[in-house]
């Protein structure tokens, strides 16, 4: 059984490495082009690999904060992936049973989180917890606007959920494995610097969708005609 836990462990370092030094490159890339669809690809599915092994490796070291940190990052990974198939519901109305009973599943998981965290006083696991559960919740409330959402709400989506499961995943590293950094500045930091950095990109998409031609989604194609 060691030597499962063993070859697990190393696939789970493997994995995160592979995602910390793809994420960057997938944002340095032409958005849209082949390289960052390939990578944004890669990126994920390290995410997955990472954070399935974390949920793995969490149950054998008794850690709680890194199966929390492996279920945020794995549903925040899910949520970015998810967002490049939710592009109709700007304007269809039809949300697949899925994707609601993920977000429902999503928000009662966070909101005990949250519920464990203050119960224990455990700052860690409340900030993800509170992360979780609102990000869970405007997916709800994304679903019972559907129909009506812009037009690149679809890509926001995407960034926040694959930046806020980067930033996770650098989190449990940090509290792992940095051991020079006090905490809890270990576990904040990570947040610090990522969430100014997920404000940027949405800023970006904004002020872009502004700049293009009525019509036209950020790739200058013409967008798909509206209906009810």
């Amino acid at each position: 059984m060691e030597t499962f836990f063993e070859i697990n462990r190393w696939i789970h370092i493997a994995a995160g490495f592979t995602g910390f030094f793809v994420a960057p490159v997938a944002l340095a890339v032409r958005k849209g082009g082949a390289a960052h669809r390939l990578w944004g690809r890669v990126f994920f599915w390290a995410m997955a690999v990472a954070g399935t092994t974390a949920l793995v490796g969490a149950q054998h070291i008794h850690s709680l904060f890194l199966l929390l940190t492996a279920v945020f990052s794995l549903y925040m990974a899910g949520f970015g992936y998810r967002s490049l198939f939710l592009k109709p519901l700007a304007w269809d109305a039809r949300v697949a049973a899925f994707d609601w009973a993920v977000a429902g599943v999503g928000l009662a998981v966070f909101l005990g989180t949250v519920a464990y965290a203050v119960f224990a006083r455990n700052i860690p696991v409340g900030v993800f917890g509170v992360l979780g559960a609102g990000t869970a919740f405007r997916q709800l409330r994304g679903y019972a606007n559907a129909g009506r959402w812009t037009k690149n709400q679809w890509l926001l989506n995407h960034i926040s959920g694959f930046l806020a499961s980067y930033i996770a995943a650098v989190s449990a590293f940090s509290v792992t494995s940095l051991h020079f950094i006090p905490f809890p500045y270990n576990f904040l930091w990570p947040t610090v610097l990522g969430v100014p950095l997920i404000r940027y990109w949405h800023q970006r998409v904004r002020v872009q969708r502004a700049s293009l031609a009525p019509g036209s989604d950020l790739s200058g194609s013409p967008a798909p005609a509206l209906h009810r």
